[in-house]
């Protein structure tokens, strides 16, 4: 549950999965990249939920370092998911430099990135305290 108190789930119908929405996104939506990823996304109208696609390339590394890349970048979604100014279809693309990263520091560069696409309010905060 989220500090405003609504279930964070990201369910099947949350996620970007057939390769025309993903083309779609890139080429009719804006971007903007900062930190270790890079942001593709799409107004939606006000009734849709928004969605999340997750792009990892090769070059990231072995499938291990990909899968991990991708579920640190859906589970800062699933948590701030509820605080988006708009619907949107979001897509994300993993840079070289999230190898290595925790949870935190992930997390830190996603909400950046959302601040400064204005996807995400001024005082979003971390969800968990970092790990000293």
């Amino acid at each position: 549950m989220t500090d405003s108190g609504q279930l964070a789930r990201f369910p099947k119908f949350s996620r970007i999965q057939a390769s025309a929405d993903f083309r779609e996104n890139r080429e009719r939506g804006s971007r903007l990249a900062k930190g270790c990823m890079l942001a593709n996304w799409q107004s939606l109208t006000p009734d849709a939920p928004s969605r999340l696609g997750v792009i990892t390339s090769r070059r990231i590394g072995k499938a291990h370092i990909r899968n991990r890349a991708r579920r640190l970048i859906r589970e800062c979604f699933r948590l701030h998911q509820h605080e988006l100014l708009q619907p949107v279809d979001l897509v994300l693309v993993a840079r070289r430099s999230i190898v290595g990263r925790g949870f935190h520091s992930v997390e830190l560069h996603f909400l950046t990135l959302l601040k400064k696409a204005a996807l995400l309010p001024v005082d979003a905060a971390p969800v968990y305290a970092a790990a000293h």
